[in-house]
Parts: C-alpha cells; sequence; structure tokens
C-alpha cells in the first residue's frame, strides 16, 4: 500500500541508511530522462527534508545539467532483503561543485573519494513508500573498487583532464555547469 509523507521518518532515514544502492532520476524539459544508480558510502540524509549525496567522475554528467534547466530530482531506495520496501524521495536539487562556498563542508561528511565531481543537494518535499513485492531478493557482496582504481590511475590532474573533455555537456549538449 502506498504511503506519503511530508518529511524523511526516523524509521525511512534508518531504511535509506542500510541501503547499498540507490537509484536518481532527472530530466531536462527536452531531451532525455536520466536514472542511475549509485553507490558506495556517498549519500546522506542531513534532515527531514534534506539530502545530499557526492557524484564521482563518471561517464557521464546527465544529472548537473538537468538540474540546470528544471531542478526536479527523485531518488529511489529498494529493499533487495527479506522486508520489501521502495522508497522515493521527491524534490527540488541543485549542483554544488568544488570552489561552491558549501563544498568544503559537505564534502568533509564524506570519505575521501578521487574525482569527487559534484554534491547534489536535494530539498525533499514529499516521500513516498510502496510494497516492493516485485523486488527481487538479493544479496549484497561488497563495493566495487573500480572507480577508486581507475581515478587513482588517471591521478588528479587525469581527472581534471577527463571531467573537461567529457563531462561538460550532457548527451543532449546541455551544459552541467562543471568549472572549467
Amino acid at each position: 500500500m502506498v504511503q506519503q509523507f511530508p518529511e524523511i521518518l526516523d524509521r525511512l532515514q534508518q531504511f535509506i541508511e542500510q541501503q547499498h544502492v540507490f537509484f536518481v532520476a532527472t530530466a531536462a524539459r527536452d531531451g532525455r530522462v536520466n536514472v542511475s544508480p549509485k553507490g558506495l558510502d556517498s549519500l546522506r540524509v542531513l534532515g527531514p527534508n534534506r539530502v545530499v549525496w557526492l557524484n564521482g567522475t563518471g561517464s557521464g554528467n546527465e544529472t548537473a545539467a538537468h538540474l540546470l534547466d528544471t531542478p526536479r530530482m527523485t531518488l529511489m531506495f529498494c529493499s533487495f532483503d527479506a522486508k520489501p520496501l521502495i522508497l522515493r524521495l521527491y524534490g527540488s536539487a541543485r549542483a554544488i561543485h568544488a570552489g561552491d562556498s558549501e563544498w568544503g563542508d559537505l564534502l568533509a561528511r564524506f570519505p575521501p573519494m578521487q574525482g569527487s565531481r559534484n554534491i547534489f543537494d536535494l530539498t525533499v518535499d514529499l516521500v513516498q513508500t510502496s510494497c516492493g513485492f516485485g523486488v527481487p531478493l538479493m544479496d549484497f557482496t561488497a563495493d566495487r573498487d573500480t572507480m577508486a582504481t581507475w581515478a587513482a590511475r588517471k591521478g588528479d590532474e587525469g581527472l581534471v583532464d577527463y571531467q573537461q573533455a567529457k563531462n561538460r555537456h550532457s548527451i543532449d549538449g546541455f551544459p552541467t555547469g562543471l568549472p572549467s
């Protein structure tokens, strides 16, 4: 049964903190809708209506581009263990980049991540839960170390070069706000 709440309840925050993966969805007014899986120790609930998550360097930067056009974001969490549940957080978000005034304080909330590219700050205006009966049971084995290994091989300068070459525009050609 679907339930809706105006904020993240304590029990729902506990559920969020237990998840190893979440999904982020954004869309500009035109172009493609983007849904991305996220993992690692990259999300923090800062209050009943505020969530931040750290984004590492990747092959695209769709979320940042979409938010410059339309600040809507949905985060979805699924239980893959014994007790089924789907949790969605709806709201408005913005990207924070290195050099922005909040960057240092927010980055300090996360373990070090070489290639940290953006922090997304979501103001939650609706929380919705649903049954999750159709979500499969799966076991968590471990976080992958592939991204950290790749980033270490690139090095700080190589990561900046990669971001400038690959992350300044979305696949639809929208700017991402990544500083040059």
